[in-house]
């Protein structure tokens, strides 16, 4: 598998994780939220021996906003509801800053507000001593600094997920070159003490790389084809230069003087000039 397709797929599944990360972070978060005003409009209604009226489904406005609404009128102390909502809040592991307002059905005008931050300079709890009177209202939450933030247990999951699948994907990568390499490094052909590397062009000899051109290597790859025979000019010639366009005279000659100059290293590897006729590699036991 090639490095580029690993990133492609790697950026493909971290755009889905955090896609699907935050669809369920943001459906998690919502449920939290109704559940606890709710329980929050229960406890005014408590607070005022109310057992009976209902307290309306939570709706949520736009993205961090909800409102609570009730059946009947109510009356109760901004000091119960700052309570009420901080306790409640916490218990749901909810975010720290929001602000709160309570609204008069009847015109929409804010009888009371407060902002609650985790900074004291930054909270802001006015006239908590003074009851609201009994009225129609609706009770409105915003979130004020809520980040929809991925590290939760659940995407610390799907994060180590992901990893792993990752780190499986560089191993098998890793694999598969290593096998590859691999492969090319005994994909060879003895020739005396040498290693020929055909498709490498190049000798080994004791971890000693010689580097060998196209030409030499391809006048080797013939005689170790074809050991002990004579190989004639005109074939040397024709196999290595003819099909590329180009019939060089002398030519054939330097490059074997090049390749007999790298085999040096081995005594037992000769290519012997048969006058007239051609060459012949003779390895000798």
């Amino acid at each position: 598998m090639k490095r580029k397709s690993i990133n492609t797929i790697s950026s493909f599944l971290f755009f889905i994780l955090i896609l699907s990360c935050s669809g369920i972070e943001n459906d998690e978060f919502s449920e939290r939220v109704k559940i606890s005003f709710r329980e929050v409009g229960n406890q005014l209604l408590l607070s005022h021996q109310d057992s009976t009226s209902l307290i309306l489904p939570v709706v949520a406005l736009k993205q961090s906003k909800y409102r609570l609404s009730f059946q009947e009128e109510l009356s109760f102390e901004p000091s119960n509801l700052v309570s009420f909502i901080e306790t409640n809040f916490k218990k749901a592991n909810l975010p720290k800053h929001y602000l709160v307002e309570v609204i008069q059905c009847v015109d929409d005008e804010v009888a009371y507000s407060y902002e609650m931050s985790i900074d004291e300079e930054s909270t802001i709890i006015p006239c908590m001593s003074r009851n609201l009177p009994l009225d129609c209202y609706y009770i409105e939450v915003r979130f004020t600094r809520r980040v929809a933030s991925l590290m939760n247990k659940k995407t610390l999951l799907y994060g180590s997920v992901l990893a792993a699948f990752l780190l499986l994907l560089f191993l098998i990568y890793r694999r598969k070159q290593a096998l590859k390499n691999e492969k090319q490094n005994s994909d060879y052909i003895k020739v005396g003490s040498f290693q020929f590397y055909q498709n490498q062009n190049k000798l080994i000899k004791e971890a000693v790389e010689i580097a060998l051109s196209k030409k030499e290597c391809e006048l080797l790859a013939i005689f170790v084809a074809n050991p002990n025979q004579i190989i004639t000019r005109d074939e040397l010639t024709k196999r290595v230069w003819e099909d590329n366009g180009v019939v060089v005279g002398r030519s054939l000659d330097t490059f074997i003087s090049k390749l007999r100059k790298k085999l040096s290293a081995d005594s037992s590897i000769i290519i012997e000039n048969v006058h007239g006729v051609g060459y012949k590699l003779v390895l000798v036991n």
